[in-house]
């Protein structure tokens, strides 16, 4: 278990087939190869070719880096860009009316329009080298690890994929955005798409006009460079991945090596952040300069703490969600979350934490054990955190760091507290709806640790579930899709859905916003339940009502914060507590929630939320454009699996399918 920090840049998560390479046999009814696990027949070569190695997307020796990346609003006439070195919270404004884009905007109903952006993504597999191993057989993008950059601001996305991999489908997920009316485009295999057949082609077409794009890197304007808005340092994303990491301080040798990569480093100098880059930072007031990160955990299953030694981190959004900033010496990172931090280059010096004497810091990961990783920690000790990168003020040193980690950091496995995230544009969350008279309008669901009582043969590896509390399910009910018979293709039916979906929201009333609360809980069973939840909502922002750990899910323990509470799109659920959210019913279409650990989501632990079904299949009726290039997409697919499969023409999954 562990982890490399590696520079990337990338708005994607990739759903395939064969989920995790180097685990189980998850989602394998389409691996062709029966007689070996997925650890051993990941190591086995595919191909007889040099494996990639990581480069980061916007590396500066690529040519068309992404750096010379420019925001396109011609057609916002009479807009112009605002921000200024003083203030960094204005993005846009129309001189003639006084209307602005800046960091209070709504930015769900009321943001920039740019163009028409177009994107080829060839999906193959390849060698890849990481932390000193080859990895055979890995899912890659263009062939690149791990992929291209994908920009935007304000644009409609369309993002067209093409799979060369021969024996597995796929489709692509795109995590935290919003895909408002535009269900069949979330990439979820058996929910919005049938996967993507070898050989066959599919195009994703969104609108980036979330937050997230708009927000990212401070980075806007009438077609202009990015870099201009933000003058002082952006760096490129960290990212989380999981992978194992396999260091100098690493208690095992490094065996079946490759070319290793250079440990990942900060440089903090005076005048530009990489070598060859000309500087265009200016320093108002001579102030120290400040760098902002991105950090993104995409890990399968460790929850991360991140720290610099000597450097306070201030945090200025949470899934996309920009907040109020705050200081603390260390974050936790959940799986599938995302910060923005800004970083001062001002080291702090005192008795307990000195300056090093060469200028060089310690980046520090710790896999919290408490999340359920499995692992002993000891942050004091070389051999058991994971020092993976340096910051270093002087770029011709070659010294290790001799800095400490800050004394005060928590190992406990707890998101950001309710107090820190205050999100800039406020939400006050209303009543909810009620499904049914009966109900309490707080609609609640179970993580059931265990497999059911009676075996399901298709899905022998059912293990978690959600258990419909207020449907009045008692047993577990995990979530098994169908590859070929997706939801989007079955809106104006409700037949299929019985059992498998947790609940169907009614159409709502005209000019009121519908709301959703939902306490998930966790049911205590022999089976045991060692690990804390990390929660994703597709298709929605939720607002974080209570998150209450060591608690019991009773009345006189149900607190509701309702006035601008936390609001992200992944939320930890305490493994010994419960969490309670809230989301605006205003997106039709099926949308999944589910557990972020990629072994539960695979066992069962998720389920679909219809969302308006009337309205989404008003929208995508069996004759529209949309459904009928889902209908051809099904089509190869379920032509490939008849040509790979001669002996089972309908292989069953083993698993959930997500």
């Amino acid at each position: 278990m562990g982890s490399f920090w590696v520079l990337v840049a990338r708005l994607l998560g990739v759903t395939t087939l064969s989920t995790y390479e180097g685990l189980d046999r998850s989602q394998s009814p389409l691996q062709l190869t029966d007689s070996h696990s997925h650890v051993e027949t990941s190591l086995v070569p595919t191909a007889a070719k040099d494996p990639l190695h990581f480069r980061p997307p916007g590396h500066r020796q690529d040519k068309g880096n992404g750096f010379d990346f420019k925001c396109d609003y011609r057609k916002m006439v009479g807009w112009e860009k605002c921000s200024t070195p003083e203030d960094r919270s204005c993005w846009l404004v129309n001189k003639k009316t006084g209307e602005r884009f800046d960091i209070n905007s709504d930015y769900e109903n009321y943001y920039p329009t740019g163009k028409t952006r177009e994107y080829f993504i060839t999906v193959d597999k390849s060698n890849i080298t990481a932390d000193g191993y080859t990895f055979y057989g890995a899912t890659v993008f263009n062939e690149t690890y791990p992929g291209p950059w994908i920009q935007a601001c304000g644009d409609t996305v369309k993002v067209h994929v093409r799979n060369l991999n021969p024996d597995r489908g796929t489709s692509i997920h795109w995590h935290g955005i919003r895909q408002l009316n535009t269900m069949h485009m979330d990439g979820v295999n058996g929910i919005t798409q049938c996967p993507i057949a070898p050989g066959s082609t599919f195009t994703y077409e969104w609108k980036a006009a979330d937050i997230p794009l708009l927000m990212t890197d401070w980075r806007h304007g009438s077609l202009f460079p990015v870099g201009n808005m933000l003058k002082e340092r952006w760096i490129q994303s960290i990212l989380l991945n999981g992978i194992g990491n396999v260091t100098k301080f690493g208690a095992r040798k490094v065996q079946n090596t490759s070319k290793i990569p250079k440990p990942y480093t900060l440089t903090f100098t005076a005048d530009k952040v990489y070598e060859d880059e000309p500087s265009e930072l200016e320093v108002p007031n001579s102030r120290p300069k400040r760098y902002l990160l991105r950090l993104i955990n995409t890990s399968i299953g460790s929850t991360f703490i991140f720290s610099i030694d000597n450097h306070l981190l201030s945090i200025v959004s949470a899934d996309f969600v920009p907040i109020y900033p705050y200081l603390n010496s260390s974050i936790l990172v959940g799986i599938g979350q995302r910060y923005n931090v800004i970083v001062e280059a001002n080291p702090r010096n005192n008795t307990k934490q000195p300056l090093d004497s060469n200028g060089n810091y310690w980046i520090r990961t710790w896999v919290t054990p408490d999340c359920g990783a499995g692992v002993a920690i000891n942050k004091d000790s070389k051999e058991t955190y994971m020092q993976t990168g340096i910051l270093r003020y002087n770029k011709s040193s070659t010294e290790d760091p001799e800095s400490k980690p800050w004394a005060d950091i928590s190992m406990a496995c707890s998101d950001e507290t309710a107090t820190s995230l205050r999100p800039v544009l406020p939400w006050v969350v209303e009543d909810p709806i009620n499904v049914m008279s009966t109900e309490s309008k707080i609609q609640h669901m179970a993580v059931i640790s265990g497999p059911p009582a009676d075996p399901i043969p298709s899905f022998p590896q059912a293990s978690y579930s959600f258990r419909n509390v207020s449907g009045g399910i008692n047993g577990p009910n995990p979530l098994q899709i169908n590859f070929s018979d997706p939801v989007f293709l079955n809106l104006d039916n409700d037949e299929p859905f019985k059992n498998k979906l947790w609940e169907i929201y009614p159409e709502g009333r005209p000019n009121q916003t519908d709301w959703v609360w939902l306490a998930i809980t966790v049911d205590y069973s022999p089976y045991g339940d060692a690990s804390a939840h990390p929660i994703h909502l597709h298709g929605h922002d939720f607002a974080i009502l209570q998150q209450a750990e060591k608690t019991t899910y009773v009345p006189e323990n149900i607190h509701l914060n309702l006035i601008n509470p936390p609001r992200r799109d992944v939320v930890l659920m305490p493994k010994s507590g419960f969490i309670i959210i809230a989301f605006k019913a205003d997106n039709p279409g099926a949308w999944l929630l589910h557990c972020h650990i990629a072994s539960h989501a695979s066992q069962g632990l998720a389920l679909q939320i219809l969302e308006r079904q009337a309205d989404a299949a008003a929208m995508w009726p069996k004759a529209s454009p949309a459904a009928q290039t889902a209908a051809t997409l099904c089509s190869s697919w379920d032509s490939w699996v008849a040509a790979s499969y001669t002996s089972t023409p309908t292989p069953l999954p083993d698993d959930s399918g997500i």
